[in-house]
Parts: C-alpha cells; structure tokens; sequence
C-alpha cells in the first residue's frame, strides 16, 4: 500500500506506530503560581552536542498548549528525565489528564527533589535527569518544539565507567505504538566502515 499519510488512518498512527522506538523525554516543570508538572513525551531528541540542546514536541498550540509548555514558555526552565525500566509505571501514571493546578508528581506518589540551576523540581530516582533552559520554542503544525539547553546533568554513579556515560549500564524505556514500550536490554554491536 502507498498513499498520502493520512491514507494509512491518520498521519500520527502512521509515524507513532512507524518511528520507534522513540526516547522518552519526562518532563517536569513549574507554573508561575509553583504548581509542579510532570510529563512524557515522546517526540524528543538531541539535537546537538554544542552547545548541548535536546528537543521534545508535545502536542497543542496557542490556547491548545498544554501545562508543559505553558510553564515552560513562562519560566524558561525545565527538566528532562530520561526514563527507566525502574520508573517505566510511574511514567505512565503521570501521562493522566489532571484538572489543571495538581501536581503528577503527587498523582504518581513521586519523590521530588529541587533541581541545582533552575527553579524547577525532579525525579529522586531518576538515574539521569537534564536542567534545561529554554534556547528556542516553535510552533510546528498542531504541535510547539521545545528546545533546550543543558545547563546542569544528573547522572547516577552506576551509570558511569571511568567517569564517562556507559550505555551498557543504561535500561532506558522506549516508545512504540498505543500502550506498547521497549527496553534497551537487548543489544547489538556493528562496526561503523572506514
């Protein structure tokens, strides 16, 4: 079968079921009045190394946008987790839709620590989390690309060899489709040609 995406269902269907698995950004965040945000999403990415920019795309624009991106918009500062097998069920208890004004953080029964550059509370048990500051926000479509700069990084002693990031050591959650995720326990290695 070929034909315009929306021919396969819907174009989200289409690239959500095809593209995966996708990395998680769980993301947290605080409104001006300090009501503190938690959420998933999974459209994330980094984008460069220099300076050191990820980017995550939840869905809404102008009056759409949700809690996230209202927060972040505002304050300019956010957290990104990246989400383990560990952490994988209090992730999707804080995708609930809440009356806006509660925390997820206390929906999910969630230890919150505050973060150490920005004004902007994390997950204790997060085995890697990224402060952000806002670099650039865009409006894509029905969605707002966030981008941010890392401007502090969190990373748990286990997850480190010789002081440097170890994958191996890192049982991070992926998306696929629907209610459906993966784990990163099964790997492979291929030899990159000259």
């Amino acid at each position: 079968m070929e034909g315009a995406p929306d021919a396969f269902g819907s174009p989200y269907r289409l690239l959500a079921g095809s593209v995966v698995p996708r990395p998680i950004a769980w993301v947290s965040s605080r409104s001006e009045d300090g009501v503190d945000n938690l959420a998933p999403y999974s459209f994330f990415n980094v984008v460069t190394p220099d300076p050191p920019v990820v980017m995550f795309s939840p869905v809404g624009v102008g009056e759409d946008r949700k809690d996230t991106t209202e927060n972040v918009l505002a304050t300019e500062e956010f957290v990104v987790h990246i989400v383990t097998r560990n952490l994988a069920e209090a992730m999707n208890e804080t995708s609930a839709t809440l009356e806006r004004g509660n925390s997820e953080f206390d929906h999910a029964k969630l230890e919150k620590v505050e973060a150490t550059t920005v004004d902007v509370a994390r997950v204790a048990d997060a085995k890697v989390a990224f402060e952000c500051r806002l670099y650039d926000a865009q409006e894509v479509g029905r969605s707002t690309m966030i981008l941010g700069e890392v401007v502090h990084a969190h990373v748990a002693d286990e997850l480190l060899t010789d002081g440097k990031m170890d994958v191996t050591n890192l049982d991070a959650v992926g998306r696929l489709s629907g209610s459906q995720y993966a784990t990163t326990d099964e790997r492979f290695s291929l030899e990159r040609p000259p």
